[in-house]
């Protein structure tokens, strides 16, 4: 499989996407909101998508809660933001810890049944005041410890469904005073202790994802991303994550450049998959015919992360989790 995963134009597999997902199979798919319409339709898409993926390929779904959700009312449940539970902490910590697993529960229980196998959650950023609003209310909080708490048991409801969580975004996005979908931010943190506190105690979660950001104090060139010191320094050394480390959206326009070259800067920097979401199917095209397969570190990886979701995966009652949740949020 190529070391990427790669987004859809639509709600249905084209025909040229289906001959691209076979010339040049990826390790995964990625849906969002243009893909998906109401059940018996997003049914029909990952059906068609298993039978032509790798059997070992992924379909990911970016599923917070709040802002942040693909899988919307009124064929799905509405979830609260990071946030809100977050806010229950200070005054209840068990009652918000226990929100924060039903919550990873919940989102895995519907991605599961939907298809899904990857959940791009838990955001282990903090909540930076006078930071630009794109995190925000998708962090549990500022107090470092909170969000380590919460994003833990976020990340245990997930595994509890079955699905593999992706901790973001590493080494940390919630001091950024610039969306990175629109712009590079640059971070200047004297103290960056408090923002990796959150990922290294959350070290040993089977995936995580890239903050496009550039952090002159350890590179001052290249954006988290693209940075071999960055990656091996402190996203490898500093926190310990070792699990698989996946980019964000190479489309955003943070980064500069030809998809298929940041792919291989993102790879050749120490990722170990390449995600672009855009689904354009021309520049989509250009990025997997350039990725090189995934490493057999990367690839041991994968396998390591799918076999700790199914040996988490426990019978769920979802009507049942969303009362308690609902009612410890009250």
């Amino acid at each position: 499989m190529k070391a990427a995963i790669v987004g859809l134009a639509g709600p249905t597999l084209r025909p040229e996407e289906t001959a691209l997902l076979r010339a040049h199979p990826p390790a995964g798919v990625i849906l969002f909101a243009r893909n998906i319409q109401d059940p018996p339709q997003l049914a029909a898409l990952i059906a068609a998508l298993r039978a032509v993926l790798h059997p070992d390929a992924h379909v990911m779904l970016d599923q917070e809660g709040g802002r942040v959700a693909r899988l919307r009312p009124p064929h799905w449940r509405a979830h609260p933001a990071a946030g809100t539970i977050g806010a229950r902490y200070a005054a209840a910590p068990e009652a918000a810890t226990r929100a924060a697993w039903l919550q990873g529960a919940l989102i895995g229980a519907e991605a599961a049944q939907a298809g899904f196998d990857i959940v791009t959650a838990p955001v282990l950023d903090r909540a930076v005041p006078g930071a630009a609003a794109v995190i925000g209310d998708r962090a549990f909080g500022a107090d470092p410890q909170a969000v380590a708490t919460l994003g833990r048991a976020m990340a245990d409801g997930l595994l509890a469904a079955g699905v593999i969580p992706v901790a973001k975004h590493l080494p940390g996005h919630g001091r950024a005073t610039a969306d990175s979908h629109v712009a590079l931010p640059v971070v200047t943190a004297p103290d960056p202790e408090p923002d990796l506190l959150p990922f290294a105690l959350n070290a040993d979660l089977p995936w995580a994802m890239t903050a496009h950001i550039l952090f002159p104090a350890w590179d001052p060139a290249l954006p988290a991303t693209l940075s071999p010191a960055v990656i091996e320094r402190i996203i490898r050394g500093r926190i310990g994550f070792e699990g698989v480390l996946v980019t964000d959206d190479l489309a955003m326009r943070a980064l500069t450049g030809a998809p298929e070259d940041l792919a291989r800067a993102a790879l050749a920097a120490g990722c170990d998959v390449a995600l672009y979401c855009s689904g354009a199917y021309p520049p989509t095209a250009a990025l997997l015919a350039a990725c090189p397969e995934l490493t057999p570190r990367a690839a041991a990886g994968l396998a390591a992360a799918r076999r700790r979701a199914a040996a988490s995966r426990r019978a769920l009652d979802p009507d049942a989790l969303a009362r308690e949740r609902d009612r410890l949020l009250a």
